[in-house]
């Protein structure tokens, strides 16, 4: 069983990108969505963890994303948070999409 820790890595990265949403802007929604999704993508690495090949989960986390930080990032032209973490999550997406063919 190899550790998927990309996977959890990118969680963490989610989880304390709510966290210093919250703390900078006192944005809630921040919060909760970082929580919600870096649970669901710490979910999503321990499933690949057990069986390489389950990554409907963190597709799932990573791919939803992507598509909403992207559009984020297009109306706002802001690299940070949004474009970074569109970046980060179509990165993510693209990994697991690699695993499901390897």
């Amino acid at each position: 069983m190899a550790i998927d820790w990309l996977g959890f890595g990118y969680a963490g990265a989610i989880i304390m990108g709510g966290l210093i949403g919250y703390k900078r802007k006192g944005s809630v929604m921040s919060l909760i969505a970082g929580l919600l999704f870096g649970c669901i993508s710490a979910y999503g690495a321990y499933r690949v963890s057990n069986e390489p090949r389950e990554v409907a989960v963190s597709l799932f986390a990573s791919g939803s994303l992507a598509l909403v930080m992207g559009i984020r990032f297009k109306k706002s032209g802001k690299l940070m948070p949004a474009g970074f973490m569109a970046g980060m999550s179509l990165l993510m997406v693209l990994r697991l999409l690699l695993m499901t063919l390897g």
